[in-house]
């Protein structure tokens, strides 16, 4: 099959973007160049075309009763206009997807990996129950991020909802630049930022109103090489890279996000097997002691001895150096654990160490 479009495509196009397939969509993956998108923004703001992402509506009584069985985090714990990070996993603990759900109060939205939209809405068309619809509404919305520490100023000219008045992790519905629209207060770069559901109808006059509005903050379309580095600085898990379905929440460090005393869901038993044994192996982060880059799939060493591998892994732009994620066995993922990353045939020194990376500094 041929590479999707977003309604944008032709505007990125237009403005040079160099474009590629992902996840079974064309999209920009940089403009300028990832160094200069991502410290854009890091210092102001910029926008990004996430518009390959799934928005599954889940509707009808037994919603909330659905998605407690179906997720790992809590459902009962949200509020109208209120989101939560969660993830699904099969029977054995294995992870299907990681997600946002969105409480309307009597529905739900889920934004969903863009590469797991069929076997997500597969998986949980397989499993519903009476009272409990889904309707993937993926194709009906464009989606955009404007994140940075000048995006709520940005958003702010097009809109008279008082978006300092929006918590982190909320959202409202409203207009923005005279269009319906869900603004949402979540982000995959760790700065301050917005993500905003619209009708794709309207997405080049949302998208111009906010390249217009954050003029004066030097606004620049960024590229999925940028979102990737800004997420790695974060330590914020990427499908098919730092989770999959071969990998428990656990080990994963998303224990945080799974309720385990919420009652029954589909993967708890055999996820708390893995909190009540302890997990062999664990995701942690790592920076390079030496000039290199490490990239997926490079081992993890310790004296000689291949004791993980990488799963995400580039050079920061903020810190000026590699960094990397990984899973290592236990007891290797300690802070401060001296290790190699095997490149070209060569132990590279690095050394495991907190996570974020980067610190925003507002």
């Amino acid at each position: 099959m041929q590479p999707r479009k977003t309604a944008l495509y032709d505007v990125h196009t237009q403005l040079g973007a160099k474009m590629v397939e992902f996840a079974g969509y064309w999209m920009p993956v940089q403009y300028k160049g990832v160094i200069d998108e991502h410290k854009r923004v890091r210092s102001t703001v910029g926008i990004f075309d996430v518009s390959h992402m799934g928005e599954f509506f889940i509707q009808g009584e037994k919603a909330s009763e659905y998605l407690q069985k179906m997720t790992l985090n809590d459902v009962t714990k949200l509020e109208k206009y209120r989101a939560q990070y969660t993830g699904m996993c099969y029977e054995n603990g294995g992870m299907i997807d990681d997600m946002i759900v969105y409480c309307f109060g009597d529905h739900f939205m889920a934004i969903v990996n863009a590469s797991n939209r069929e076997k997500d809405l597969k998986w949980m068309n397989e499993h519903l129950i009476p009272g409990a619809e889904i309707v993937d509404r993926s194709d009906e919305y464009s989606l955009f991020a404007v994140q940075g520490r000048k995006a709520e100023a940005t958003l702010q000219k097009l809109t008279d909802l008082e978006l300092s008045e929006v918590k982190y992790y909320w959202f409202r519905e409203t207009k923005l630049a005279e269009v319906d629209a869900i603004v949402l207060r979540t982000g995959y770069t760790g700065e301050e930022g917005f993500e905003i559901a619209i009708h794709v109808d309207h997405s080049e006059k949302v998208w111009n109103g906010l390249l217009e509005a954050g003029k004066e903050f030097d606004i620049e379309p960024i590229g999925l090489g940028a979102r990737d580095t800004l997420r790695m600085e974060m330590k914020f898990c990427l499908y098919g890279n730092d989770i999959d379905e071969t990998t428990n929440p656990i080990e994963a460090g998303l224990g945080w996000a799974t309720k385990l005393d919420k009652g029954d869901f589909l993967g708890r038993e055999a996820i708390m097997q893995v909190k009540e044994k302890g997990a062999t192996r664990k995701l942690v982060g790592f920076e390079m002691k030496q000039r290199a880059v490490p990239r997926h799939g490079y081992k993890i060493l310790k004296d000689g001895d291949e004791i993980g591998c990488v799963t995400s892994g580039t050079f920061s732009p903020s810190l000026e150096k590699g960094i990397g994620i990984g899973y290592v066995n236990v007891p290797f993922n300690e802070v401060g654990t001296s290790v190699a990353i095997e490149i070209r045939g060569k132990g590279i020194a690095a050394e495991v160490v907190k996570t974020p990376f980067y610190q925003r500094p507002y």
